[in-house]
């Protein structure tokens, strides 16, 4: 099976899982105890009919089995159709329209578009963080095994895989911001603003803040993942180093680095490429209490101000998108392991 096949293969394999994750995601949603509406009228203005103008306008007033119809885009085609009662029936998910925010009174879309780059600014930078010290860490850990040098980078390991990334993350203000007082703790310089907006004279100085703001959440999302990648690196190397062909690589005389570089470092990396895809779109998870932690308006915050607010659509939004990310990070894992090792296939018997 060619790699354009087996890629379209995938695609059509993950539509029924983002539909499952649409069903649950909507009725655990609407199972939820309490009112959206209460969070958008006080008690003082609430009346019957403005109660029932709002519900109206966001398909509340209709049954549950039509309002996921409504979401997905169903009752649109069925209005193309022309089937009786959904002539006038919204666009929806199917049509790239993922609602309006009942909170905030905006498309979900746009207020989506205005947070990504902070999350992914963060979690990005976290995993260079973390990337970069992991690998070099788990390949000294594994050339220099029950030596002092493993030692210490096991126990580094079992400290960030043990620690809460929120609790590293309230220390780290603590002493940083504190304590020493020299790294800010909130309010994140985000680089493709104009610099005179927070009053910077240049981009170079705009860049500058943008790190100093952007170290300490950073360590606190990056740690966790730095020591489960380091962990992984480490039996990976050990167990590539005990094969058959670096003994008889040794053998011929092939000098300890090359042995490292060439023999044994790539193939140990299908484990890794694996935990990398998987957890780098499983961070975006963490990234919701680290972002509450510092302060950024990233998909984190607006994931928990939907919560917070019973808004619907904004819940909906924010997990089929997050879903949507997972699943297209596992598709490029798998096609990502070929690159690495010829013997994968795809889909094919070796």
């Amino acid at each position: 099976m060619s790699l354009l096949r087996y890629t379209v293969y995938r695609l059509l394999q993950a539509i029924p899982v983002m539909f499952g994750i649409a069903v649950v995601t909507f009725l655990m949603v609407n199972l939820a105890p309490g009112d959206p509406v209460d969070y958008m009228i006080s008690e003082e203005l609430a009346s019957e009919e403005l109660i029932a103008s709002i519900e109206a306008r966001y398909g509340l007033d209709e049954p549950l089995w039509r309002q996921f119809l409504n979401y997905l885009g169903f009752s649109w085609f069925l209005g193309l159709l022309g089937v009786p009662g959904f002539a006038d029936a919204p666009p929806g998910l199917l049509q790239g329209d993922l609602g309006l925010s009942m909170y905030y009174d905006r498309p979900v879309s746009e207020l989506m578009l205005t947070r990504i780059p902070p999350t992914l600014m963060l979690v990005l930078s976290a995993y260079a963080f973390a990337l970069t010290l992991a690998i070099p860490l788990g390949v000294v850990a594994a050339n220099r095994r029950n030596k002092p040098t493993d030692h210490i980078s096991r126990i580094i390991a079992l400290f960030g895989v043990s620690t809460p990334s929120f609790w590293i993350g309230i220390m780290l203000i603590v002493i940083f911001g504190v304590w020493l007082g020299i790294l800010p703790t909130g309010r994140m310089v985000y680089p493709w603003r104009d610099p005179a907006f927070y009053g910077y004279g240049n981009h170079l100085e705009l860049w500058y803040q943008t790190l100093r703001h952007l170290f300490l959440p950073v360590v606190a999302l990056g740690t966790l993942q730095m020591a489960v990648i380091m962990r992984v690196e480490r039996s990976s190397m050990i167990e590539s180093l005990q094969s058959e062909y670096v003994q008889l690589a040794r053998a011929y005389g092939v000098s300890e680095r090359t042995i490292l570089r060439k023999h044994a470092f790539r193939p140990s990396q299908l484990p890794v490429i694996t935990l990398i895809g998987l957890n780098l779109t499983t961070s975006l998870g963490g990234a919701v209490l680290i972002e509450t932690v510092f302060a950024i308006n990233g998909m984190g915050r607006l994931i928990v101000q939907s919560i917070q607010t019973l808004d619907y659509q904004l819940i909906l939004g924010t997990t089929i998108v997050l879903g949507f990310v997972f699943v297209i990070g596992v598709i490029i894992t798998d096609l990502a392991y070929a690159y690495i090792d010829p013997r994968v296939t795809y889909g094919e018997e070796a």
